[in-house]
């Protein structure tokens, strides 16, 4: 992932989220505190990259306003260069990503517990109820000496 995002496209029309683009540049400066010119700076870095109008104009969301307020205290606040930001964001991301897709891998263990439960059933009711469960047998160290009775024999 390169940090940039395909353009947004909402699921409902006027369905408002906060990865909806919706803060021009100037609105965008103003609600994270920073210059315009450093947001543009943000973007041509790929810290922070807005998604675009038909007219290549950027578009905002609330999450990007987030970042932006995250940039600004990762580098005034902490002293971490735009190199370690940019790298500390795409670990956050790959974080998330493996996140969402441990998620998904537990469904799948879930799914596959739960059928394999449903089979195991399955072939318990099918069993004959006429048969008896086999009951392991210690093996003792008696010896039982059988001899036949001489009355018998005859």
């Amino acid at each position: 992932m390169d940090g940039r995002r395909r353009r947004f496209e909402p699921a409902q029309p006027y369905q408002l989220t906060d990865e909806s683009p919706v803060y021009v540049i100037s609105v965008a400066a103003q609600l994270s505190g920073l210059h315009p010119q450093t947001l543009r700076q943000y973007d041509r870095l790929g810290l922070v990259s807005p998604d675009r109008t038909a007219g290549r104009g950027r578009r905002y969301s609330a999450r990007d306003i987030e970042l932006l307020r995250q940039v600004q205290q990762l580098s005034q606040d902490e002293g971490i260069n735009l190199a370690g930001i940019k790298r500390i964001i795409e670990l956050e991301n790959q974080v998330s990503a493996l996140k969402a897709r441990i998620a998904e891998l537990q469904g799948v263990v879930e799914g596959a517990a739960t059928a394999m439960q449903q089979a195991e059933a399955a072939v318990h009711a099918s069993y004959r109820r006429d048969l008896v469960p086999y009951q392991d047998v210690q093996q003792t160290s008696a010896l039982v000496v059988w001899r036949p009775r001489r009355d018998q024999d005859r």
